[in-house]
């Protein structure tokens, strides 16, 4: 077992800045090359605590934040233009960068992609969902409306 510390977060493991253990194959062909967690260490702690103070910064400070924006990014249909061809299929996908730039134009706010997850790839237009983690218990499903781009 590997004893690593994240730099980024990571579904089903944890937070940046969280101390965890993986088997040894995981660590070395997976999240150390991915840039996803250091090899932990002794002098390691001062790393741990400048990842969580700048998680910290990023991050919406209160649970009553994170509930109020939650509904306004439920309530809204958040537009997503985007380029396709004749019959409404797209040219590449919608991505959670366009996701972020979208919520973010539409005045509700700056999210971090890495806390956007896509259920399945969007690649035509319509209506369609993402989840937004906002705090560690606070998630919001927001509803994209794609539209293709007009020339």
């Amino acid at each position: 077992m590997s004893k690593l510390i994240l730099t980024h977060e990571v579904d089903g493991l944890g937070s940046a800045g969280d101390v965890i253990e993986v088997k040894d194959g995981y660590a070395r062909n997976y999240l150390i090359p991915q840039g996803f967690a250091v090899a932990w260490t002794r002098g390691g702690q001062k790393q741990v605590d400048q990842i969580r103070a700048a998680r910290e910064a990023r991050a919406i400070a209160t649970h009553e934040e994170a509930e109020t924006l939650k509904q306004q990014l439920e309530q809204a249909r958040v537009k997503v233009t985007v380029k396709a061809g004749t019959e409404g299929r797209l040219f590449g996908s919608v991505g959670p960068a366009d996701v972020v730039a979208a919520v973010s134009a539409a005045g509700l706010g700056e999210l971090d992609k890495r806390r956007v997850t896509i259920p399945s790839p969007i690649k035509a237009v319509g209506d369609h969902e993402a989840l937004v983690r906002l705090h560690d218990d606070v998630s919001a499903v927001i509803t994209l409306q794609v539209v293709a781009l007009k020339k």
